[in-house]
């Protein structure tokens, strides 16, 4: 599943015209960009959630053929669910088995097909150093088990990455809600795991991060 849905607030006036998603950095829109490496991975079919101006992403991205893949669309109406509504929503498309849930406004060289669910997980997360908007982490990782403690040896930053099950939402009973709920209960329940990751990664949220990161990928590219 790659989460589109949200409006992309921080990134105004560029989202005013255009879902965040559809934001491109070096010519290449952020989601395109996520859809060949999903396809790279083995990933043939995708859940897109969408709200703020989703007919446009449905208009760029089709049914998926053109990336060699199949994709399915979750209205969520005006309002996003936020995101642990949004893909309890989708769960009827995405499961059986574990699923991939990537943010479709973040940049990666991460690569999909190293992920797996360790046993007795109910979700597995890509965590990452700290970038200076989230200086003092979301988790910590011990033993590959994802902890909230902020005595933590070391806390890192949910990198938006991860698989998912559907046991992992049970207990979710309303319409909307962060994702952060059930996140708690599975590490109170010593259920999620996590692993870190050091390669590129951007949360592509104001135009100054946007702006930095052409920047740097026009030296190395």
């Amino acid at each position: 599943m790659v989460l589109a849905a949200g409006r992309g607030e921080r990134l105004r006036p560029l989202t005013d015209r255009i879902p965040k998603p559809l934001v491109e950095v070096r010519g290449e829109p952020l989601i395109v960009r996520h859809l060949r490496a999903l396809r790279r991975a083995g990933i043939t079919q995708v859940v897109v959630n969408l709200s703020w101006l989703g007919e446009k992403l449905r208009a760029a991205l089709g049914d998926g053929a053109a990336f060699g893949l199949s994709i399915t669309y979750s209205e969520e109406g005006p309002v996003p669910l936020e995101t642990g509504g949004g893909i309890r929503r989708a769960l009827a498309a995405l499961t059986p088995g574990p699923f991939l849930v990537v943010s479709g406004d973040i940049w990666t060289d991460f690569d999909f097909s190293r992920l797996s669910l360790p046993a007795g997980s109910l979700a597995h997360l890509v965590l990452i150093p700290n970038p200076p908007h989230v200086p003092n982490g979301d988790f910590g990782l011990e033993g590959g088990r994802v902890v909230a403690r902020a005595d933590a040896a070391q806390r890192y930053t949910y990198g938006n990455i991860g698989l998912y099950t559907e046991e992992f939402f049970r207990g979710c009973d309303e319409e909307r809600f962060p994702l952060i709920q059930p996140l708690n209960r599975a590490i109170a329940a010593g259920r999620l795991t996590g692993e870190l990751y050091t390669g590129r990664w951007c949360d592509v949220g104001t135009p100054g991060r946007l702006t930095d990161l052409e920047a740097e990928l026009a030296q190395v590219q």
